[in-house]
């Protein structure tokens, strides 16, 4: 199956993933339109559009809002730009070059001023490309220089493939200098790597575990009651038979049961708790082999690693840190596991959390979390104590019950000892398993909101730094366009040609692995290493120089040159696999196919509103893949015969409305 370009669609096995450190999709309105939206907001999208590199998007926008009536000397300007906007004189349809003549006698009618100026400008300019003799290109010139520095500069950028000739050799060293100037403006080299950073996704923290008290809760009224019951009638019992007796083991008994309850609570709480009852099981099956749990774990032990504190080796603190980072690695694996949620997302957490784990170990308090058992000796003496005192007096006070009136109180004696024994310890157990759960409650509580707390105040601060060093669009396409002005200049140094010795030429530009990738939700992608390919079109032939750039600081290397006639050119073919993305086949004569990757697959990184076709769209042409195609394509299937038909000279005559 075939599409408008001539591509062939197919399945071939390849592994698009390769080399791939991270993929980002910034969640930006910058390129959203409301569907209700005027034709005014409309066109200021475009704008956006075309400043940033999408001029087939802008090309939509400006003509949706010149059909709906907004059409003025300002709309028409962008407008033009956009038809020409990476895309050669040859590459307009006849349609589309009927649009340019029906727009240029519109130029009158508008109202003056300096876009007036600029769009009569362009027509010039285009006129003067089929002029015998280049026309006035002195005073075309001049008042290209005239024209507002953003005015000016928008038509040598958009105009890049149009431009040509003499004309061209007089703009370049102005051109060349202005992208020497503008490379590393605002700080590229600072900044840019916050574009490839994903947006982190909001902190999270375990919340309380729910009570496992309410069976305890629901029986203690009833255990309860009964051991009131139980220990009144037996006291009855005792006071009947020896009223002092009974008054003094009452005493004993209040004060041995206060004391246990009150030295003895802390220390049944400590041993009733695991020391890790609040952490999730590291071998829980819902996580065990996970993909994202072992991608987490990767992280943990990397960010432990490079923020081992001082005195310690990576490996001994790997070592000394192992169960907190099993521990941490748990809970954040539980919490962030869901669909689509790069580990990326969620690093700053990670590395917010090691940062912490060092801290603590520099405060002695790495181990605190989840303190073992710290009753003291003398606490539990005292409760032992008062236990062995509450079973002597108990025992003294059934066997006064019992002695009253002969004998026959001893069965009902017997009996409310037993009903005070059993429902005295199930109440008691009942009552402290209550208070646990309350007590573990309210200190997770406190745990996760002082979680909560400074993991709002580690994502705030690590947002706040990549919205503040984030570069932006039109920043980041203005740096790109001057890596490629001057790798174009060094080119034409090295082969010392001049604009005039050209017939065309044409600059594709692919991801160099490894890479991270990035773009603006409705953008195209953009990459942390480009590959530039460059073929320079001449009456000898074709000169095709490529090289590798590190976007990140304009470093270059890995360089390849290569020269064939146009005979040489035998194929061009283009393969997509929805699955890998666009592969770009030259065939050449006198050697091996090459293949070029254009662009990776990115269907699964759309947001649910991005149409694939068009994402796919844009990356091409932000790829000056579409001109490249058509330019390789034409010289494979004409050879001589396409350099006849496209040379500069040969250009259709465009005659500019006056």
């Amino acid at each position: 199956m075939s599409d408008g370009y001539g591509f062939t669609h197919h399945s071939a096995a390849y592994d698009s993933t390769v080399g791939i450190q991270a993929e980002t999709v910034h969640n930006s309105n910058v390129y959203f339109v409301h569907p209700d939206a005027s034709p005014e907001e409309k066109y200021r999208v475009g704008v956006r559009l075309l400043e940033n590199g999408i001029p087939s998007r802008a090309r939509e926008m400006f003509t949706d809002a010149i059909t709906h009536g907004y059409d003025n000397a300002e709309v028409r300007f962008h407008w033009v730009l956009a038809m020409l906007s990476a895309r050669a004189y040859h590459d307009l349809d006849a349609e589309e070059v009927q649009g340019l003549h029906h727009a240029s006698g519109l130029v009158r009618a508008y109202a003056a001023g300096e876009w007036k100026d600029a769009l009569h400008l362009i027509f010039e300019l285009l006129a003067m490309l089929s002029a015998a003799d280049g026309g006035d290109t002195g005073r075309v010139l001049e008042r290209l220089r005239d024209l507002p520095l953003h005015q000016s500069e928008a038509i040598l950028r958009h105009l890049d493939l149009v431009l040509s000739g003499g004309l061209k050799d007089d703009l370049w060293a102005e051109n060349r200098e202005r992208a020497k100037a503008d490379r590393f403006g605002n700080d590229r080299i600072r900044r840019i790597w916050a574009y490839f950073e994903p947006d982190p996704i909001g902190p999270r923290a375990l919340p309380p575990g729910p009570s496992t008290a309410d069976a305890a809760q629901a029986a203690f009224p009833i255990r309860a009651a009964l051991f009131a019951v139980s220990s009144a009638l037996l006291w009855i019992l005792a006071l009947v038979a020896d009223p002092a007796e009974a008054v003094l083991e009452l005493l004993v008994v209040l004060g041995a049961s206060w004391t246990a309850a009150r030295f003895g609570r802390e220390w049944w709480y400590q041993e009733a708790r695991p020391d890790v009852a609040t952490e999730p099981p590291v071998s829980d099956p819902a996580i065990a082999g996970d993909g994202f749990t072992k991608r987490v774990r990767s992280s943990f032990d990397h960010y432990f690693a490079i923020r081992a504190p001082h005195g310690f080796t990576t490996h001994d603190w790997l070592a000394h840190t192992a169960h907190v980072r099993s521990s941490l690695a748990t809970e954040i694996a539980l919490l962030y596991r869901e669909s689509r949620i790069a580990v990326d997302r969620v690093n700053w957490l990670i590395r917010h959390l090691a940062e912490d784990a060092r801290d603590r170990h520099n405060s002695g308090t790495l181990f605190d979390h989840h303190p073992r058992d710290r009753t003291p000796a003398t606490a539990k003496a005292v409760s032992v104590a008062a236990l062995a005192l509450l079973g002597l007096a108990a025992l003294n006070m059934l066997g006064t019950a019992a002695s009253g009136a002969g004998t026959s109180q001893t069965p009902l004696a017997v009996l409310a000892a037993i009903g005070v024994g059993w429902s005295g310890r199930a109440a008691a157990t009942s009552w402290l398993e209550v208070r646990r759960e309350e007590r573990r409650l309210a200190r997770e509580t406190r745990n996760y909101e002082n979680s909560m707390t400074e993991r709002q105040i580690a994502y705030r601060k690590w947002k706040s730094l990549l919205d503040a060093t984030r570069p932006t669009e039109p920043e980041m396409e203005t740096w790109l366009t001057c890596d490629k002005v001057l790798f174009i200049d060094e080119a034409l140094r090295h082969y010392q040609l001049t604009w005039r010795d050209l017939i065309t030429h044409t600059i594709l530009v692919t991801p160099a692995r490894p890479y991270k990738r990035g773009r603006a939700r409705g953008g195209p992608w953009r990459y942390s290493r480009h590959s530039f390919r460059l073929f320079l079109v001449t009456q000898d032939g074709v000169r095709e120089i490529s090289t590798e750039f590190d976007f990140t600081d304009g470093k270059r290397g890995n360089e390849q040159r290569s020269n064939y006639r146009f005979d040489s050119l035998s194929s061009v073919q283009v393969t997509e696999d929805i699955r890998t993305g666009y592969d770009l086949e030259l065939v050449l004569t006198n050697g091996p196919a090459r293949n070029i990757r254009v662009k990776d697959a990115d269907a699964h990184q759309l947001a649910p509103d991005e149409n694939a076709e068009e994402i796919s769209e844009i990356n091409l042409n932000a790829a000056g893949f579409v001109h490249t195609f058509r330019l390789l394509e034409g010289i494979a299937a004409d050879g001589k015969g396409w350099i006849e038909r496209n040379n500069p000279g040969k250009i259709p005559s465009f005659h500019a409305a006056d």
